[in-house]
């Protein structure tokens, strides 16, 4: 499963991370130096991945303290730190994988792939904005207009 793949990055990568934190803010996931805390009230493992990804794309990313999403470049880094996390959990590859399995739809391809739904329609939306409304990826075409398809070149 992905969330104990990424578990296991995050321990490789000397991250500790608390799965049953008790946050003062309403946030699911937070990042500390290296400690990474996941709000107790998250009980889905699949939400648990996607905050997860998100937390160790700020370590693997992030400079500073970035919770003033006022400022530009904290919002440059956010957004860093989440397309990070698309490209870990779903990426290229993993459309067309859930495409070759057969998946028909969001829900079926974001059960395929280990994350929330929400998740999957967001990186389709920054992957829509990256590469335009198609993109030529193997031997396949992605496109993002007017909803997500794939077909073999």
């Amino acid at each position: 499963m992905k969330y104990e793949m990424l578990l296991d990055e995050a321990d490789s990568e000397n991250i500790r991370v608390i799965e049953n934190a008790k946050f003062k803010s309403r946030s699911d996931g937070l990042i500390n130096g290296n400690v990474i805390g996941i709000n107790r009230n998250v009980r889905s493992t699949r939400k648990r991945a996607c905050i997860l990804a998100e937390e160790i794309g700020h370590y693997c990313t992030t400079v500073g303290n970035i919770l003033d999403q006022s400022d530009a470049g904290n919002r440059k880094q956010e957004f860093r730190a989440r397309l990070w996390a698309y490209d870990k959990l779903i990426g290229l590859d993993g459309i067309i994988n859930a495409y070759q399995h057969g998946c028909e739809n969001l829900s079926e391809t974001a059960e395929y792939l280990e994350v929330t739904e929400e998740f999957l329609i967001e990186t389709l939306h920054t992957y829509k904005n990256k590469y335009g409304a198609k993109v030529e990826y193997g031997d396949y075409v992605v496109s993002f207009i007017p909803y997500l398809k794939v077909n073999k070149k």
